[in-house]
């Protein structure tokens, strides 16, 4: 088959070069891509929030499917465009992607279903904030109702922090969504689960866990994700198979019941906290940077490829395409990613600064480089020289043996690659074994 890949981060380079490991997959395109994905797919330029220049692109190049990486084109109709164009889509409508788009739409959700989640309250103006706040007291949990790249939620001790951010996010258009929810704290270690689904059958993946906050120790303000790593051996055996019957597919069946079935990646964010399994907040895309040791760990000999489990479930035919190859394996080895990311990231980004050692980390053993925030310098006798292009810059995927082992692979990758203003966590997976 032929995939076109929307969108230019890691999350999208992962996604391309797992496609590209699918016997069953010919060509992979991206649009618009970034320099680490060139090798592995055709870029093309494109407007990815224009759902009809997507749409069209895809109609143009003769794409067997479509895969919606960030969620703001999700959130924006683009895979409703390309589906007008009668163009296979792993992505959901812009109806269902509120389930990421809005937290107070998917605690409705999550209470029509009976997910365990949170208790929380939807906040309009600063008085209902303080009384929420005194209603769940510290720690304080208070996200932006809309989507904000991974920025949106402060968890802290600090009332007045707590209100400032809440004051942010309600000031709207410049600087938050309008609404703000404010949430009881959960208690115990967070754990990233994706499942693929075609709006009825539901395919768990391997469980992975990131680091949301900037500094070590998870010190600092949160971002996008600072790192990441699979499988989890301290998690219950049973935890995928639980949360599939409890959080993922109730979930599924409560939007196809309410006429806006959700055929993509539905990810859950959940606490194992000392009451049970909590959901923390969806996503409607693929995690970042968890799907990068993710996806290292697929096995596309052994069961279906990527571009095999998409399309079936773009197509809405999973169950079919379970019986036929399978679940999805996942290799004996763990993976790490480490994050290296721009000088003054979250707060600032800095561009342009030049990037050495790539190729000499992709060398190593067990070490591949994931691009993400990185450019060309363009027109010039350096045009070819790769420089940062702000944010999250690269990912450093270690797979080994063990945790401990990858970690080891990933750490000794990144000493390998340097640029100015050159940050990252020294703690990723640290201890795991």
């Amino acid at each position: 088959m032929k995939v076109l890949v929307v969108g230019s981060g890691g999350r999208e380079h992962a996604l391309a070069l797992a496609l590209s490991r699918d016997p069953a997959v010919g060509e992979v395109h991206a649009a618009p891509g970034n320099p680490g994905m060139a090798a592995c797919a055709d870029l093309h330029e494109v407007d990815l929030m224009n759902g009809i220049a997507v749409a069209s692109l895809a109609a143009a190049i003769g794409a067997d499917l479509v895969v919606i990486g960030p969620e703001a084109p999700l959130a924006a109709g683009v895979a409703d465009a390309v589906r007008n164009l009668n163009l296979c889509c792993f992505g959901p409508s812009a109806e269902a992607a509120e389930l990421e788009g809005s937290k107070a739409f998917a605690k409705d959700v999550m209470t029509a279903a009976d997910v365990p989640t949170a208790a929380a309250r939807l906040c309009v103006t600063d008085d209902e904030v303080a009384a929420a706040l005194a209603e769940f007291g510290a720690p304080y949990v208070v996200k932006d109702d809309g989507l904000a790249a991974g920025k949106g939620v402060v968890v802290t001790d600090d009332h007045a922090t707590a209100l400032a951010h809440a004051a942010a996010c309600i000031s709207g258009p410049g600087g938050g969504s309008g609404r703000v929810v404010v949430e009881e704290y959960l208690d115990g270690p967070e754990v990233s689960l994706f499942a693929v689904t075609d709006g009825s059958t539901v395919v768990p993946l391997q469980a992975a866990q990131d680091f949301k906050r900037v500094g070590d120790g998870d010190t600092g303000p949160n971002t996008g994700g600072m790192g990441a790593y699979s499988p989890l051996p301290w998690a219950p055996d049973d935890l995928v198979e639980a949360v599939c019957a409890s959080v993922l597919q109730p979930t599924v069946d409560e939007l196809a019941r309410r006429g806006t079935p959700f055929c993509g990646l539905l990810y859950a964010g959940l606490a194992l906290t000392s009451r049970g399994v909590r959901v923390i907040e969806f996503n409607a895309r693929f995690g970042d940077p968890e799907t990068q040791p993710l996806l290292a760990l697929l096995d596309p000999d052994q069961g279906p490829g990527l571009g095999t489990l998409l399309l079936a479930a773009a197509e809405g035919r999973l169950h079919e395409m379970l019986q036929q190859h399978g679940a999805p394996r996942w290799q004996d080895a763990a993976a790490v990613a480490v994050v290296l990311a721009s000088r003054g990231y979250p707060e600032s980004s800095s561009r342009g600064d030049v990037i050495t050692g790539v190729s000499d980390a992709s060398t190593l053993d067990g070490v591949s480089v994931i691009h993400a925030g990185t450019a060309l310098a363009g027109p010039g006798p350096d045009e070819d020289q790769l420089v940062t292009a702000g944010g999250r810059v690269l990912a450093v995927v270690g797979v080994g043996p063990s945790v401990t082992e990858a970690r080891s692979r990933a750490y000794a990758g990144v000493s390998k690659i340097d640029f100015p203003g050159k940050q990252f966590r020294t703690d990723i997976a640290a201890g795991v074994d």
